[in-house]
């Protein structure tokens, strides 16, 4: 089975090859002209996640996260939720490899069959890097207004919060 996992890439690469071959196609030109194209993209949304970057580093160097989790930390108790799962539902929008450590670092710390191990592991597996999607998506098309895509998503990632507590909570009882 590993011998079939190594050999799939090449496979892939030779049945494009022998399909523009057939097809009377220049392959080894398209893809430079891919390539090509590809560095462009990536050129043209460099600056938008620089600063995307920076934003997270700003505020996760700045203690706001730590403000944030501590004036909702009444409201997540009163809702019967782990208070360690708020960093990680607030986190998740903004950083993707911040939130994996986070939910790495509860798993650790709880374990993965804690409540609050399941809860941030469903979390993260149901959330998406709302403002790093954003960034990519709307940098690449060069589109500025963003209307009701923040707003919806963000109201996304809110009921992934809710529904990964309730799912695990229901999961839980049942088991």
């Amino acid at each position: 089975m590993e011998q079939l996992g190594a050999a799939a890439l090449p496979l892939i690469v030779g049945a494009i090859v022998l399909f523009g071959f057939f097809r009377d196609v220049d392959v080894f030109d398209v893809f430079l002209e891919g390539a090509k194209e590809g560095i462009a993209s990536s050129l043209h949304i460099l600056p938008t996640l620089i600063g995307l970057i920076m934003a997270v580093s700003m505020v996760r160097a700045s203690g706001l996260l730590d403000l944030l989790c501590g004036l909702a930390e009444p409201l997540t108790r009163g809702l019967g939720l782990s208070p360690e799962i708020l960093p990680l539902a607030l986190l998740r929008p903004i950083s993707g490899s911040g939130a994996s450590a986070y939910t790495l670092s509860l798993l650790e710390r709880f374990g993965p069959d804690s409540p609050t191990g399941q809860i941030a592991s469903v979390l993260a597996s149901s959330t998406e890097t709302t403002f790093y999607a954003v960034t990519v998506y709307f940098g690449a098309c060069q589109c500025k207004k963003l209307r009701y895509t923040v707003p919806a998503a963000l109201l996304g990632d809110i009921t992934a919060v809710v529904l990964s507590v309730l799912t695990v909570n229901w999961f839980g009882s049942v088991s």
